[in-house]
């Protein structure tokens, strides 16, 4: 027993740092010189950056990088730690669709965004509030994102902190480094989806998901 609470304990520890912010060794960057990193790339693209319209964008570019990627700041486990108990005696899936979020893609540090569906039967030990199934969508949101890494990270949280019967995420998203740049396609989207426990191996159960995410559209 003891080696499986070590092991859930360590599991638990490695999705909190899984995408936290590298340090190798070396302090944090101070403000200061994050502002002139700033004005570095207005140089570099050929702007004046002593120009009265650019004078305050690297502490407002910082200022929206501190919102942008503020869950690099915030604990996964927390958002999941409360459960509800007094259910009478529901245990069946649980949905929660349409949840909206706005990520960066890691490699262009361009923003993607869309929708993200989320399902899991509950434990024994009771439910989780909904409010806080789309705050772990956040918190992972705001981090230099993949959307594949984004479905995996989200499906983990849930399988380790609240241990269901089974879980499910469907993301759908549309990504600036697409339509803006590169090939340009405005309006192609990405799904990507990720299962565990008897939602991974009972192929009836996705096809329930996927017919709640859907019921009621065109």
């Amino acid at each position: 027993m003891d080696d499986v609470v070590k092991s859930l304990i360590e599991r638990r520890a490695m999705i909190a740092t899984s995408t936290a912010a590298p340090r190798r060794g070396e302090a944090r960057p101070s403000r200061e010189a994050a502002e002139a990193a700033v004005r570095t790339l207005l140089a570099y693209i050929g702007e004046d950056v002593e120009r009265e319209g650019l004078r305050e964008t690297p502490r407002r570019v910082v200022s929206a990088y501190e919102e942008f990627f503020a869950g690099y700041g915030q604990d996964p486990a927390e958002a999941l730690t409360r459960v509800f108990e007094d259910v009478s005696g529901y245990g069946e899936m649980v949905v929660l669709r349409d949840i909206p979020f706005a990520s960066h893609c890691e490699h262009h540090m361009v923003p993607f965004t869309g929708r993200a569906h989320l399902a899991y039967y509950p434990s024994a030990e009771g439910v989780v509030g909904l409010s806080k199934l789309a705050r772990l969508v956040d918190i992972y949101a705001r981090r230099l994102q993949t959307q594949e890494a984004l479905t995996s990270q989200i499906v983990q949280a849930l399988e380790i902190n609240l241990r269901p019967r089974g879980c499910a995420v469907l993301i759908e998203a549309e990504h600036m480094c697409m339509s803006l740049r590169g090939i340009r396609k405005h309006g192609a989207s990405t799904v990507t989806t990720q299962f565990a426990g008897v939602m991974k191996t009972d192929a009836a159960e996705q096809v329930r998901f996927f017919t709640l995410v859907r019921q009621g559209r065109a």
